[in-house]
Protein backbone atom coordinates (compact mmCIF):
# COMPACT_ATOMS: atom_id res chain seq x y z
CA UNK A 1 0.00 0.00 0.00
CA UNK A 2 1.63 3.83 -0.95
CA UNK A 3 0.81 6.52 1.50
CA UNK A 4 0.61 8.86 -1.66
CA UNK A 5 -1.99 6.73 -3.38
CA UNK A 6 -3.99 7.25 -1.10
CA UNK A 7 -3.75 10.77 -0.75
CA UNK A 8 -4.45 10.98 -4.61
CA UNK A 9 -7.29 8.30 -4.21
CA UNK A 10 -9.31 10.92 -1.46
CA UNK A 11 -8.05 14.13 -3.16
CA UNK A 12 -10.10 12.94 -6.38
CA UNK A 13 -13.42 12.07 -4.10
CA UNK A 14 -12.23 8.70 -3.91
CA UNK A 15 -13.77 6.56 -0.78
CA UNK A 16 -11.27 4.76 1.29
CA UNK A 17 -11.63 1.18 2.67
CA UNK A 18 -11.32 -0.01 6.22
CA UNK A 19 -7.87 -1.40 5.94
CA UNK A 20 -6.56 1.98 3.81
CA UNK A 21 -7.50 3.80 7.18
CA UNK A 22 -5.51 1.35 9.54
CA UNK A 23 -2.80 1.94 7.48
CA UNK A 24 -2.61 5.45 7.32
CA UNK A 25 -3.72 5.59 11.17
CA UNK A 26 -1.15 3.13 12.04
CA UNK A 27 1.59 4.40 10.10
CA UNK A 28 1.35 8.22 11.60
CA UNK A 29 0.75 7.12 14.70
CA UNK A 30 4.25 4.90 14.35
CA UNK A 31 6.47 7.38 12.66
CA UNK A 32 6.24 5.29 9.69
CA UNK A 33 4.03 8.33 7.23
CA UNK A 34 5.62 11.92 8.02
CA UNK A 35 3.66 14.76 8.71
CA UNK A 36 3.93 16.59 4.86
CA UNK A 37 2.25 13.66 4.04
CA UNK A 38 -0.60 13.28 6.40
CA UNK A 39 -0.44 16.94 6.05
CA UNK A 40 -1.64 16.52 2.22
CA UNK A 41 -4.07 13.67 3.49
CA UNK A 42 -5.65 15.66 5.78
CA UNK A 43 -6.45 18.71 3.11
CA UNK A 44 -7.75 16.29 0.69
CA UNK A 45 -10.65 15.36 3.35
CA UNK A 46 -10.73 19.17 3.80
CA UNK A 47 -11.89 19.52 0.08
CA UNK A 48 -13.28 15.97 -0.74
CA UNK A 49 -15.06 15.45 2.67
CA UNK A 50 -15.81 11.87 4.26
CA UNK A 51 -18.76 9.10 4.16
CA UNK A 52 -20.13 8.22 7.34
CA UNK A 53 -18.47 4.70 7.28
CA UNK A 54 -15.48 6.36 6.19
CA UNK A 55 -15.52 8.19 9.63
CA UNK A 56 -16.39 5.11 11.44
CA UNK A 57 -13.45 3.33 9.91
CA UNK A 58 -11.34 6.42 10.91
CA UNK A 59 -12.78 6.70 14.64
CA UNK A 60 -12.14 2.78 15.40
CA UNK A 61 -8.53 3.17 13.83
CA UNK A 62 -8.07 5.86 15.99
CA UNK A 63 -9.56 3.70 19.12
CA UNK A 64 -7.34 1.17 18.53
CA UNK A 65 -4.24 3.11 18.35
CA UNK A 66 -3.90 2.85 21.82
CA UNK A 67 -6.04 1.79 25.44
CA UNK A 68 -9.71 1.79 25.85
CA UNK A 69 -11.43 1.34 29.17
CA UNK A 70 -12.56 -1.82 30.43
CA UNK A 71 -16.05 -0.86 32.23
CA UNK A 72 -17.13 -4.32 32.65
CA UNK A 73 -16.08 -4.12 36.37
CA UNK A 74 -19.00 -1.90 36.72
CA UNK A 75 -22.11 -2.71 37.41
CA UNK A 76 -25.18 -1.44 36.14
CA UNK A 77 -26.11 0.98 33.33
CA UNK A 78 -23.14 3.34 32.70
CA UNK A 79 -22.99 6.79 30.96
CA UNK A 80 -20.64 9.17 29.31
CA UNK A 81 -21.41 12.97 28.87
CA UNK A 82 -19.41 15.00 26.83
CA UNK A 83 -19.80 19.17 26.40
CA UNK A 84 -18.24 20.94 22.86
CA UNK A 85 -16.94 23.50 25.26
CA UNK A 86 -18.18 26.62 25.97
CA UNK A 87 -17.37 29.51 28.69
CA UNK A 88 -19.12 28.87 31.96
CA UNK A 89 -19.90 25.22 31.49
CA UNK A 90 -19.63 23.49 34.76
CA UNK A 91 -22.59 21.36 33.16
CA UNK A 92 -20.79 18.21 34.99
CA UNK A 93 -20.03 18.98 37.94
CA UNK A 94 -24.31 19.09 38.86
CA UNK A 95 -25.36 16.79 36.45
CA UNK A 96 -23.27 13.59 37.25
CA UNK A 97 -24.28 13.61 40.67
CA UNK A 98 -28.16 13.88 39.74
CA UNK A 99 -27.39 11.17 37.60
CA UNK A 100 -25.56 9.08 40.05
CA UNK A 101 -27.89 9.61 43.17
CA UNK A 102 -30.94 7.80 40.59
CA UNK A 103 -29.13 4.82 39.60
CA UNK A 104 -26.80 5.45 36.41
CA UNK A 105 -22.91 4.99 37.21
CA UNK A 106 -20.78 7.95 35.63
CA UNK A 107 -17.23 6.93 34.71
CA UNK A 108 -15.80 9.61 33.06
CA UNK A 109 -12.50 10.91 31.82
CA UNK A 110 -11.93 15.13 31.11
CA UNK A 111 -9.74 17.02 30.50
CA UNK A 112 -7.95 20.54 31.80
CA UNK A 113 -9.52 24.21 29.80
CA UNK A 114 -7.67 25.60 26.98
CA UNK A 115 -8.18 29.56 25.92
CA UNK A 116 -11.52 30.51 27.13
CA UNK A 117 -13.17 27.86 27.17
CA UNK A 118 -12.78 25.61 30.96
CA UNK A 119 -12.20 22.31 31.99
CA UNK A 120 -13.86 20.10 34.26
CA UNK A 121 -10.35 18.87 35.98
CA UNK A 122 -9.73 22.25 36.82
CA UNK A 123 -13.07 23.37 38.30
CA UNK A 124 -12.83 19.83 40.85
CA UNK A 125 -9.71 20.83 41.81
CA UNK A 126 -10.96 24.14 43.37
CA UNK A 127 -11.82 21.42 46.17
CA UNK A 128 -9.08 21.19 49.15
CA UNK A 129 -7.02 18.48 48.48
CA UNK A 130 -9.20 16.61 45.68
CA UNK A 131 -7.30 14.50 42.74
CA UNK A 132 -8.57 13.64 39.46
CA UNK A 133 -5.12 11.32 38.92
CA UNK A 134 -6.82 7.52 39.51
CA UNK A 135 -5.52 4.36 38.26
CA UNK A 136 -7.84 1.63 36.43
CA UNK A 137 -8.42 -0.45 39.15
CA UNK A 138 -9.37 2.66 42.07
CA UNK A 139 -11.52 4.20 38.70
CA UNK A 140 -13.64 1.06 38.66
CA UNK A 141 -14.34 0.51 42.31
CA UNK A 142 -15.17 4.29 43.05
CA UNK A 143 -17.63 4.16 40.51
CA UNK A 144 -19.42 0.90 41.97
CA UNK A 145 -19.27 2.62 45.59
CA UNK A 146 -19.77 5.42 44.70
CA UNK A 147 -21.63 5.92 41.42
CA UNK A 148 -19.79 7.77 39.95
CA UNK A 149 -15.86 9.11 39.15
CA UNK A 150 -14.02 11.65 37.15
CA UNK A 151 -10.34 11.20 36.15
CA UNK A 152 -7.91 12.63 34.08
CA UNK A 153 -7.06 11.64 30.52
CA UNK A 154 -4.82 9.59 29.97
CA UNK A 155 -2.12 10.24 27.54
CA UNK A 156 -2.91 6.30 26.46
CA UNK A 157 -6.31 6.47 25.43
CA UNK A 158 -6.57 7.34 21.80
CA UNK A 159 -2.80 8.69 21.36
CA UNK A 160 -3.58 9.02 17.60
CA UNK A 161 -6.26 11.72 18.13
CA UNK A 162 -3.68 13.47 19.77
CA UNK A 163 -1.22 13.49 17.37
CA UNK A 164 -3.52 14.57 14.75
CA UNK A 165 -5.14 17.45 16.35
CA UNK A 166 -1.88 18.88 16.83
CA UNK A 167 -0.70 18.12 13.13
CA UNK A 168 -4.37 19.80 12.04
CA UNK A 169 -4.00 22.95 14.51
CA UNK A 170 -0.90 23.92 12.26
CA UNK A 171 -2.32 23.58 9.05
CA UNK A 172 -5.46 24.87 8.92
CA UNK A 173 -7.48 21.04 8.88
CA UNK A 174 -9.28 21.98 12.16
CA UNK A 175 -12.89 22.59 11.19
CA UNK A 176 -13.33 19.43 8.81
CA UNK A 177 -16.42 18.06 9.79
CA UNK A 178 -15.77 14.52 9.84
CA UNK A 179 -12.21 14.88 11.08
CA UNK A 180 -14.00 16.80 14.44
CA UNK A 181 -16.57 13.36 14.90
CA UNK A 182 -13.89 11.05 15.28
CA UNK A 183 -11.80 13.65 17.69
CA UNK A 184 -14.59 13.49 20.04
CA UNK A 185 -15.79 9.92 19.49
CA UNK A 186 -13.35 8.61 19.61
CA UNK A 187 -12.21 9.34 22.90
CA UNK A 188 -15.89 8.85 23.92
CA UNK A 189 -16.27 5.29 22.62
CA UNK A 190 -12.78 4.14 23.98
CA UNK A 191 -13.84 5.35 27.56
CA UNK A 192 -16.62 2.20 27.26
CA UNK A 193 -20.10 3.87 28.51
CA UNK A 194 -23.13 1.86 27.56
CA UNK A 195 -24.83 5.44 27.34
CA UNK A 196 -23.34 8.78 25.75
CA UNK A 197 -24.90 12.07 26.02
CA UNK A 198 -23.61 15.06 24.00
CA UNK A 199 -23.97 18.70 24.86
CA UNK A 200 -23.52 20.82 21.40
CA UNK A 201 -22.91 24.28 22.16
CA UNK A 202 -23.75 27.06 19.64
CA UNK A 203 -22.81 30.44 19.52
CA UNK A 204 -20.25 32.83 19.86
CA UNK A 205 -18.88 30.87 22.90
CA UNK A 206 -19.21 28.00 20.98
CA UNK A 207 -16.87 26.06 18.22
CA UNK A 208 -19.33 25.97 16.23
CA UNK A 209 -20.70 29.64 15.58
CA UNK A 210 -23.51 28.41 13.29
CA UNK A 211 -26.69 26.76 13.81
CA UNK A 212 -26.82 24.30 10.97
CA UNK A 213 -23.24 23.29 11.88
CA UNK A 214 -23.99 22.61 15.46
CA UNK A 215 -26.66 20.62 14.05
CA UNK A 216 -24.69 19.17 11.52
CA UNK A 217 -22.09 17.78 14.49
CA UNK A 218 -24.94 17.17 16.64
CA UNK A 219 -26.05 14.20 13.55
CA UNK A 220 -22.77 13.62 12.57
CA UNK A 221 -21.87 12.38 16.04
CA UNK A 222 -25.42 10.52 17.21
CA UNK A 223 -24.81 8.40 14.47
CA UNK A 224 -21.40 7.06 14.71
CA UNK A 225 -22.33 6.55 18.10
CA UNK A 226 -25.29 4.51 16.68
CA UNK A 227 -22.96 2.57 14.29
CA UNK A 228 -20.48 1.75 16.85
CA UNK A 229 -22.88 -0.03 19.10
CA UNK A 230 -23.83 2.78 21.22
CA UNK A 231 -27.11 4.66 22.26
CA UNK A 232 -25.87 7.84 21.64
CA UNK A 233 -28.14 11.46 22.07
CA UNK A 234 -26.70 14.91 21.31
CA UNK A 235 -28.91 18.36 22.93
CA UNK A 236 -28.02 21.16 21.33
CA UNK A 237 -28.00 24.26 23.47
CA UNK A 238 -27.35 28.16 23.70
CA UNK A 239 -23.83 29.81 23.82
CA UNK A 240 -23.87 32.95 22.91
CA UNK A 241 -23.88 34.00 26.16
CA UNK A 242 -22.06 32.21 28.96
CA UNK A 243 -23.91 29.29 30.67
CA UNK A 244 -25.06 30.11 33.68
CA UNK A 245 -23.90 33.23 35.82
CA UNK A 246 -19.94 32.62 36.82
CA UNK A 247 -17.10 32.32 35.11
CA UNK A 248 -13.88 30.94 36.52
CA UNK A 249 -13.41 27.26 38.36
CA UNK A 250 -14.35 27.75 42.01
CA UNK A 251 -16.81 30.48 41.34
CA UNK A 252 -18.28 27.80 38.78
CA UNK A 253 -18.31 25.18 41.48
CA UNK A 254 -20.22 27.35 43.93
CA UNK A 255 -22.97 27.40 41.18
CA UNK A 256 -22.81 23.80 40.46
CA UNK A 257 -23.63 23.32 44.04
CA UNK A 258 -26.20 25.77 44.24
CA UNK A 259 -28.18 23.74 41.60
CA UNK A 260 -27.80 21.19 43.67
CA UNK A 261 -29.19 22.99 46.74
CA UNK A 262 -32.45 23.65 44.89
CA UNK A 263 -31.16 27.54 44.96
CA UNK A 264 -30.90 27.92 41.15
CA UNK A 265 -33.46 27.73 38.85
CA UNK A 266 -31.83 28.56 35.72
CA UNK A 267 -30.21 27.86 32.28
CA UNK A 268 -27.44 25.71 33.93
CA UNK A 269 -30.77 23.69 36.06
CA UNK A 270 -32.54 23.50 32.56
CA UNK A 271 -29.60 22.03 30.90
CA UNK A 272 -28.74 19.42 33.70
CA UNK A 273 -32.40 18.67 33.50
CA UNK A 274 -32.92 18.08 29.59
CA UNK A 275 -29.23 16.16 29.47
CA UNK A 276 -30.14 13.52 32.26
CA UNK A 277 -33.81 13.16 31.11
CA UNK A 278 -32.30 12.05 27.65
CA UNK A 279 -29.91 9.43 29.43
CA UNK A 280 -33.18 8.04 31.98
CA UNK A 281 -34.71 7.42 28.68
CA UNK A 282 -32.05 5.87 26.66
CA UNK A 283 -31.65 3.76 30.14
CA UNK A 284 -35.13 2.39 30.33
CA UNK A 285 -35.34 4.34 34.07
CA UNK A 286 -38.05 6.74 32.68
CA UNK A 287 -40.93 6.22 29.99
CA UNK A 288 -40.83 9.93 28.94
CA UNK A 289 -39.21 12.78 29.82
CA UNK A 290 -42.06 14.22 31.97
CA UNK A 291 -41.07 11.07 34.33
CA UNK A 292 -37.39 11.57 33.82
CA UNK A 293 -37.27 15.25 34.98
CA UNK A 294 -39.45 14.49 38.11
CA UNK A 295 -36.76 11.66 38.85
CA UNK A 296 -33.82 14.22 38.51
CA UNK A 297 -35.88 17.12 40.49
CA UNK A 298 -36.71 14.82 43.10
CA UNK A 299 -32.63 14.28 43.82
CA UNK A 300 -32.18 17.81 44.15
CA UNK A 301 -35.08 18.40 46.37
CA UNK A 302 -34.62 15.26 48.64
CA UNK A 303 -30.66 16.26 48.87
CA UNK A 304 -29.44 13.11 47.52
CA UNK A 305 -28.03 14.51 44.61
CA UNK A 306 -25.60 17.37 46.78
CA UNK A 307 -25.02 14.35 49.25
CA UNK A 308 -24.09 12.26 46.09
CA UNK A 309 -21.55 14.71 45.34
CA UNK A 310 -20.06 14.86 48.57
CA UNK A 311 -19.36 11.27 48.68
CA UNK A 312 -16.96 11.84 45.22
CA UNK A 313 -15.42 14.88 46.41
CA UNK A 314 -14.27 12.29 50.03
CA UNK A 315 -13.74 9.54 47.40
CA UNK A 316 -11.10 11.08 45.45
CA UNK A 317 -9.33 12.61 48.41
CA UNK A 318 -11.21 16.05 48.93
CA UNK A 319 -12.66 17.79 51.94
CA UNK A 320 -16.30 17.01 51.48
CA UNK A 321 -17.09 19.78 53.91
CA UNK A 322 -16.94 22.55 51.35
CA UNK A 323 -19.81 20.90 49.49
CA UNK A 324 -21.91 22.11 52.13
CA UNK A 325 -19.63 25.80 53.00
CA UNK A 326 -18.51 26.83 50.18
CA UNK A 327 -16.15 29.33 51.97
CA UNK A 328 -13.64 26.86 51.85
CA UNK A 329 -13.30 27.05 48.34
CA UNK A 330 -10.55 29.47 46.83
CA UNK A 331 -11.67 33.06 47.32
CA UNK A 332 -10.43 36.19 45.52
CA UNK A 333 -8.94 38.92 47.59
CA UNK A 334 -10.98 41.27 45.36
CA UNK A 335 -14.20 41.70 44.19
CA UNK A 336 -14.83 44.98 42.58
CA UNK A 337 -18.29 45.94 40.36
CA UNK A 338 -18.77 46.37 36.48
CA UNK A 339 -21.19 49.19 35.95
CA UNK A 340 -23.01 49.85 32.98
CA UNK A 341 -22.23 52.70 31.34
CA UNK A 342 -25.49 53.05 30.33
CA UNK A 343 -29.69 52.53 31.18
CA UNK A 344 -31.53 49.63 28.62
CA UNK A 345 -31.94 46.36 28.07
CA UNK A 346 -29.27 43.56 27.45
CA UNK A 347 -28.89 42.75 23.96
CA UNK A 348 -26.11 40.58 23.62
CA UNK A 349 -23.47 39.01 25.68
CA UNK A 350 -20.16 38.13 23.44
CA UNK A 351 -19.44 34.53 25.62
CA UNK A 352 -15.81 34.32 23.80
CA UNK A 353 -15.00 37.85 25.06
CA UNK A 354 -15.90 37.01 28.80
CA UNK A 355 -13.50 34.12 28.56
CA UNK A 356 -10.63 35.79 27.50
CA UNK A 357 -11.55 38.35 30.24
CA UNK A 358 -11.22 35.50 32.74
CA UNK A 359 -8.03 34.20 31.02
CA UNK A 360 -6.86 38.07 31.55
CA UNK A 361 -7.41 37.89 35.69
CA UNK A 362 -5.26 34.69 35.02
CA UNK A 363 -8.31 32.09 35.58
CA UNK A 364 -7.75 30.35 32.18
CA UNK A 365 -4.70 29.05 29.87
CA UNK A 366 -3.19 30.54 26.95
CA UNK A 367 -0.62 27.32 26.65
CA UNK A 368 -1.51 24.14 27.87
CA UNK A 369 1.50 24.33 30.38
CA UNK A 370 -0.35 27.52 31.57
CA UNK A 371 -0.72 27.88 35.53
CA UNK A 372 -4.21 29.48 36.28
CA UNK A 373 -5.56 30.76 39.61
CA UNK A 374 -8.74 28.61 40.77
CA UNK A 375 -10.17 31.86 42.80
CA UNK A 376 -10.23 34.44 40.25
CA UNK A 377 -13.50 34.95 37.48
CA UNK A 378 -16.46 37.08 36.51
CA UNK A 379 -20.07 36.96 38.28
CA UNK A 380 -22.67 38.48 35.87
CA UNK A 381 -25.46 40.27 37.36
CA UNK A 382 -26.97 40.80 34.45
CA UNK A 383 -27.86 38.36 31.38
CA UNK A 384 -29.32 38.53 28.21
CA UNK A 385 -32.93 40.44 27.95
CA UNK A 386 -32.55 41.93 31.39
CA UNK A 387 -33.00 45.95 32.03
CA UNK A 388 -30.35 47.39 33.56
CA UNK A 389 -29.77 51.09 35.00
CA UNK A 390 -27.04 53.60 34.35
CA UNK A 391 -24.63 52.84 37.12
CA UNK A 392 -25.82 49.18 38.33
CA UNK A 393 -24.05 46.34 38.10
CA UNK A 394 -23.44 44.20 35.02
CA UNK A 395 -20.76 41.82 36.79
CA UNK A 396 -18.41 41.30 39.50
CA UNK A 397 -14.67 40.56 38.69
CA UNK A 398 -13.11 38.70 41.31
CA UNK A 399 -8.95 39.49 40.75
CA UNK A 400 -6.19 38.78 42.28
CA UNK A 401 -4.92 42.77 41.85
CA UNK A 402 -6.54 45.44 40.84
CA UNK A 403 -3.94 46.40 37.95
CA UNK A 404 -6.01 42.70 36.45
CA UNK A 405 -9.22 43.85 38.02
CA UNK A 406 -9.24 46.76 35.24
CA UNK A 407 -7.94 44.79 32.37
CA UNK A 408 -10.92 42.91 32.75
CA UNK A 409 -13.62 45.58 33.16
CA UNK A 410 -12.28 47.01 30.11
CA UNK A 411 -12.61 43.45 28.05
CA UNK A 412 -15.87 42.75 29.57
CA UNK A 413 -17.04 46.01 28.78
CA UNK A 414 -17.01 45.01 24.98
CA UNK A 415 -19.08 42.31 25.87
CA UNK A 416 -22.27 43.86 26.20
CA UNK A 417 -24.75 45.76 24.02
CA UNK A 418 -27.25 47.73 25.81
CA UNK A 419 -30.39 48.44 23.68
CA UNK A 420 -33.38 50.43 23.93
CA UNK A 421 -35.57 47.93 23.21
CA UNK A 422 -35.47 44.39 24.60
CA UNK A 423 -33.87 41.71 22.78
CA UNK A 424 -36.34 39.31 21.30
CA UNK A 425 -35.77 35.72 23.11
CA UNK A 426 -34.59 32.52 21.58
CA UNK A 427 -35.04 29.23 22.75
CA UNK A 428 -31.80 27.65 24.77
CA UNK A 429 -32.31 24.20 24.29
CA UNK A 430 -32.26 24.64 20.21
CA UNK A 431 -33.04 20.90 19.66
CA UNK A 432 -32.63 17.44 20.69
CA UNK A 433 -31.02 14.56 18.22
CA UNK A 434 -31.64 11.01 18.86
Amino acid sequence: MNTCDLIIKKRNGGELTEREYAYLVNGYVKGAIPDYQMSAFLMSVYFTGMTETETLFLTNEMINSGDTLDLRGISGIKADKHSTGGVGDKTSLALCPMLASVGIKMAKMSGRGLGHTGGTIDKLESFPGLTTSIDGERFIRQANEVGFVIAGQTAHLVPADKKLYALRDVTGTVDIMPLIVSSIMSKKLASGADIIILDVKTGSGAFMKKEEDSFELARQMVALGKNAGKKTVAVVSDMDEPLGFAVGNALEVKEAIDVLRGESAGKLRELCLTLGSCVLQEAGFAENEAGARRTLEKSITDGSALRKLAEFVKAQGGDERAVYDVSMLPAAPLQTVLPSPKSGYIGKIRADGVGRACIVLGGGRETKDSAIDLSVGVVLNKKVGDYVNQGESLAVVHASDASRAEEAKKLLLGCYDICDAAPKSRPFIRGIVR
